[in-house]
């Protein structure tokens, strides 16, 4: 076989293997993207259009799960919980006469409870970006919460209600111990 077919097999050789990786890489993005537009729902288009681009919206969710993944979350322990939830009851109760300190006392207990579970707590976008990671159907709410909280000021009773009660829906998933279905289910993914 003269020599220019040789290397006219080589680079047929090197163009299939060339096809083979990109459709594999296209086949394996297009998995990613759809597990993670099952699992983050409304925080995966939050994404896309915060970033232009499903690349985008998969490179930082896939980012968002390796730092949760080097956090050590812990589940409270029964005086934590007791005590936190002791601490909620009080803060709902006075809710009816300052609804204004209510809902910053809801937003620092929370963060009193995600410190204690171990999520890092200086900086409210990588709070948003860690409790999305875990609670992917209320972060959204947190964010809205917190932005109402932050210009207290200008938020009239029903919109304090509303951020009291997506506090109130984080507070409890935060005070939840997983159950071992929770725990095979996360080993498993």
């Amino acid at each position: 076989m003269p020599t220019w077919e040789w290397i006219l097999v080589a680079a047929v050789a090197v163009v299939a293997v060339v096809a083979a990786i990109v459709a594999i890489s296209m086949v394996s993005f297009r998995m990613r993207t759809k597990r993670l537009k099952q699992h983050y729902g409304g925080e995966y288009e939050h994404l896309v259009s915060e970033t232009g681009s499903e690349k985008g919206a998969v490179r930082e969710l896939t980012t968002r799960e390796r730092k949760r993944g080097k956090l050590d979350i812990v589940p409270l322990t029964p005086s934590a919980l007791s005590e936190f939830s002791a601490r909620w009851q009080e803060v709902q109760a006075g809710f009816v006469d300052d609804p204004a300190s209510a809902v910053g006392v809801a937003d620092r207990l929370v963060t009193e409870v995600m410190r204690e579970r171990g999520y890092p707590v200086d900086d409210f976008d990588r709070r948003a970006a860690d409790i999305s990671v875990d609670h992917p159907q209320i972060v959204d709410n947190y964010r809205a919460a917190h932005g109402i909280h932050v210009s207290r000021q200008h938020a009239n009773t029903e919109q304090q209600r509303e951020a009291f009660v997506h506090y109130r829906a984080l507070f409890e998933k935060l005070l939840e111990t997983p159950t071992d279905k929770d725990a095979s289910q996360e080993a498993s993914a």
